[in-house]
């Protein structure tokens, strides 16, 4: 008798569908929004047909995709696990570490969700998913802070939405500069700012 060749199992749609996403990450950091249906087929080891079986078109696994791939959840673990008993600015610099490095990396992504936003017109999943999921880091962020309340001049989410800022203009926007400051100083900018005071001076002399 001749061997037969075995017939592959089709996979389930659950597991079609997570397989593409999956090949469709990496893709979107290397080429954004201009990724191709083709490139995606390729990578996920698919027919490129097979794409369109399980999503409506392109810009439906793109955006299912990038907001995957920017699920804030293990940013929002690494911020659960920071020892509390650590100063505040201890605790904000490991935090500003975390979301410059998660910044950068993401970068590409995250200037496609912007684009998918204002094809969007600022409504519907993606936008309303990004919303949430920017509330969710900044709770985190803001139970962080919430032991030294007493001693900040705004609130605990006011603080942590301050921080969030000051990570992201380092990557992003007009005035963006990677190499302008590191998490230190993003915390130091936020509790200290920037004029130098004679009273936080060691040794100094009073010049009144």
């Amino acid at each position: 008798m001749e061997n037969r060749r075995r017939r592959v199992p089709a996979m389930a749609p659950d597991d079609r569908r997570a397989a593409l996403i999956q090949a469709t990450i990496p893709l979107l950091h290397e080429h954004g929004l201009d990724v191709s249906t083709r490139q995606i087929a390729e990578a996920a080891g698919v027919a490129e047909g097979t794409i369109f079986g399980v999503f409506e078109n392109k810009n439906k696994l793109v955006t299912v995709s990038v907001l995957q791939a920017l699920d804030p959840q293990p940013m929002i673990d690494a911020f659960a696990a920071i020892d509390r008993a650590l100063p505040l600015r201890e605790r904000l610099t490991i935090a500003a570490d975390l979301l410059m490095r998660r910044f950068l990396e993401h970068a590409q992504l995250m200037t496609a969700v912007r684009k998918l936003v204002m094809t969007g017109g600022g409504q519907g999943t993606p936008f309303h998913k990004m919303a949430h999921d920017r509330e969710r880091t900044q709770a985190a962020l803001a139970e962080l802070i919430q032991p030294d309340a007493a001693i900040l001049r705004r609130s605990p989410g006011s603080t942590a939405r301050l921080l969030l800022l000051y990570c992201g203009a380092r990557t992003f926007g007009p005035f963006g500069d990677p190499d302008g400051f590191d998490s230190q100083e993003a915390v130091s900018l936020l509790l200290d700012g920037l004029l130098i005071r004679q009273d936080d001076t060691r040794g100094a002399q009073s010049t009144c």
